[in-house]
């Protein structure tokens, strides 16, 4: 059992890694004090579900979409507020786990995926990977060999044959495609948080996802 350890171990070594600028997490929050607590406290209301911490800090014309759908009320309706299945947690506990930066004194973009996007990057048709050495694998299994270790960069996105559920397919070193487990990329369009300072109160005052 030892021996196939090491065996393990060396093979993975051999892996390439993939020749891409890195595009390292940034989080800024801790440069207003004020806003780092509001967070922690906002965190601490997602992990055990307090819809009524969430709502408090929800801007009363939150933005929901890119339709004509803005408002708590629409905000309440959308994420089924209240409910055991809702997904709001989730999708808040993500975006807020993945930092962010602020786009001016009072004004808090995350996640950095999205807030530190380079605009030369297509949105729609590259993806952040959003952790060390995850494996590009030749097929969308976790059985699968590894054709690559990435760090922390943006990746095109490739066209697989057949889309698999839990794997997005990229280009690796420019041409070969390889499969990432989907929970270790995010794309920069996917859900966005932007908190305002409203009269020394932090509101969230967006919430979206798509262009």
């Amino acid at each position: 059992m030892r021996t196939d350890s090491w065996a393990i171990l060396a093979l993975l070594a051999t892996v390439p890694l993939a020749a891409q600028q890195p595009f390292l997490p940034v989080d800024e929050a801790s440069s207003r004090p004020d806003f780092f607590s509001f967070r922690a406290q906002l965190q601490r209301a997602i992990a055990r579900h307090d819809t009524v911490a969430l709502l408090a800090i929800v801007h009363p014309q939150i933005r929901n979409s890119f339709g004509d759908n803005d408002g708590i009320d629409e905000f309440r309706r959308m994420w089924n507020i209240g409910a055991a299945d809702s997904g709001i947690w989730d999708v808040l506990g993500t975006v807020l786990g993945l930092g962010g930066s602020f786009q001016d004194d009072n004004t808090f973009v995350a996640p950095y995926v999205f807030s530190r996007w380079p605009a030369q990057r297509d949105a729609f048709e590259h993806v952040a990977v959003i952790g060390r050495s995850v494996r590009a694998r030749s097929q969308p299994n976790a059985g699968a060999p590894a054709i690559a270790a990435i760090s922390f960069t943006i990746l095109p996105v490739a066209r697989p044959d057949a889309e698999v559920e839990g794997w997005t397919a990229v280009r690796v070193d420019g041409n070969r495609t390889g499969y990432i487990a989907s929970q270790f990329v995010r794309s920069p369009i996917d859900y966005r948080a932007i908190f305002r300072d409203e009269g020394g109160q932090w509101k969230l005052v967006t919430l979206v996802a798509g262009d």
